[in-house]
């Protein structure tokens, strides 16, 4: 049974951090692309980064580059966002996914991820 459980979410003030943590269970983790995507209220799923099985490493979204960071530990089946600088508008349900095989043009997409995590809420307040 595929598993995958963040951690992390928190309330903040507007330019904090958070960490968010994502741990895998039920898949060869090396071979899985692990991307964080988020949902706020009345608003479509928002891809935020992915964290590639290839050595090619980290792709952002625009809203998030210079903010976020993305990091996997294959050793810990874990890959973990760093929210720097956060803003309101960053306020939102954060779930991990993993998917294989996604190719750069496409890992954007949240369809393509087969495996999701049940979320945890980040809330920035100004």
């Amino acid at each position: 049974q595929v598993q995958l459980v963040e951690s992390g979410g928190g309330s903040v003030q507007s330019g904090g951090s958070l960490r968010l943590s994502c741990v895998a269970s039920g898949i060869i983790f090396d071979y899985y692309d692990i991307a964080w995507v988020r949902q706020a209220p009345g608003q479509e799923r928002e891809w935020v980064s992915c964290a590639s099985s290839k050595p090619d490493g980290t792709r952002y979204a625009d809203s998030v580059k210079g903010r976020f960071t993305t990091s996997r530990d294959n050793a810990k089946n874990a890959v973990y966002l760093q929210m720097d600088s956060l803003k309101p508008e960053d306020t939102a349900v954060y779930y991990c996914a993993a998917g294989q095989g996604i190719i750069l043009s496409t890992v954007a997409d949240p369809g393509r991820y087969a495996y999701w995590g049940q979320g945890t809420q980040v809330t920035v307040s100004s």
